[in-house]
């Protein structure tokens, strides 16, 4: 019943908070700009933009960081309203949240694409989405202490979340790691697999929580654990693995040299997608959902806004199953390169 309750909260305040929003985004210009107004709230940002306009809402300011022959430390807001910032080191101007060296009057050089050519300063600010990534390690070093002291001496707990978290850990070792790893190798593998799901599923969560930033629907962030998961399958990799990859037995020698080249291209391919996929199904349902809530202030019609909330919320709920789905399936995904550069094909009979 709890947990229910806490849905339907959930869903309510980011219904009012994404209304209030969008809302505010229509005051400000009547002829709404539904791209920025979403690429805005999905994009990572060196402010908490929580509610309300810059000039009367909940924002919090997070600090800077510049290395420019010197480090520059000093809070967001001194960027407000495009101003200019003087440092000890030089002046400073934000554009579309990077920010860039310049004179004292801010002037922005731009190429033929409306990008700025102004060199940058090494960056080395707390955004939004670092505090986000803070406060899901807390979470999850909670959640899972708290799991480790609720056993009893018989090991077992009457913690309800705690049950649920040992399911999840029984079902990533017996459904994903041993069918993909083997019994003898999972082991090794499994802290990695354990860490790379409860992160990605956390984080999906708290990105469904209004105000809060969509940290996996950065392709960043999505773009490292990638890199983890390539980096540790090729380092773990064996000599069948490789011999399989380049000089494929049983294969005429022509064959190979065209093979060859593909199975090269793939080695990196294969954890690309894992970063695109997360990236674009993460981010992909934050945009229906906002998209569905703009059009309330485009048509400014109370069937569209009826519409538009049933819908809305609906997608909201299949965000929750996509959370952990797309946690599932990076993780699966991982446990499966990860198999395939550790399995002894020598051994098999072809």
């Amino acid at each position: 019943m709890i947990l229910k309750n806490l849905k339907k909260i959930i869903h309510l305040l980011f219904f009012f908070l994404s209304f209030f929003l969008c809302a505010n985004e229509t005051e400000k210009n009547k002829k709404m700009n539904v791209a920025n107004t979403i690429i805005d709230h999905i994009s990572d940002s060196h402010e908490w933009h929580i509610a309300g306009t810059h000039k009367n809402g909940i924002i919090f300011s997070l600090p800077i960081f510049l290395w420019n022959d010197g480090l520059e430390i000093f809070f967001s807001s001194k960027f407000s309203c495009g101003n200019v910032v003087k440092g000890k080191h030089g002046f400073y101007k934000m554009f579309h949240e990077k920010i860039y060296k310049t004179n004292s009057n801010g002037i922005l050089y731009l190429d033929s694409k409306g990008f700025p050519k102004n060199e940058k300063p090494w960056d080395f600010s707390i955004t939004k989405n670092v505090i986000s990534l803070w406060i899901s390690f807390f979470l999850l070093c909670y959640l899972l202490i708290r799991m480790k002291y609720s056993y009893n001496k018989n090991y077992e707990t009457k913690w309800n979340l705690g049950i649920i978290l040992e399911f999840l850990i029984l079902f990533i070792r017996d459904e994903i790691a041993i069918p993909n790893i083997g019994n003898k190798k999972y082991k090794i593998f499994l802290p990695f697999l354990l860490t790379s799901f409860f992160f990605i599923l956390i984080n999906n969560l708290i990105g469904l929580i209004p105000g809060f930033p969509n940290v996996t629907g950065n392709i960043n962030i999505t773009f490292v654990l990638a890199l983890i998961t390539f980096i540790i399958t090729n380092i773990n990799a064996n000599k069948s693995y490789w011999k399989h990859t380049f000089c494929m037995p049983g294969v005429p020698i022509g064959i190979r040299f065209l093979l060859a080249p593909i199975e090269f291209i793939g080695i990196f391919i294969r954890p690309l997608t894992l970063c695109i996929r997360l990236f674009a199904n993460i981010t992909a349902g934050h945009i229906i959902i906002l998209s569905f809530i703009c059009l309330i202030f485009i048509f400014k019609n109370f069937f569209i806004a009826v519409f538009s909330i049933i819908f809305g919320f609906l997608i909201s709920i299949l965000e929750i199953m996509v959370a952990f789905l797309q946690a599932f399936i990076f993780t699966t995904l991982s446990a499966l390169l990860i198999g395939m550069s550790v399995k002894n094909y020598e051994s098999e009979t072809h």
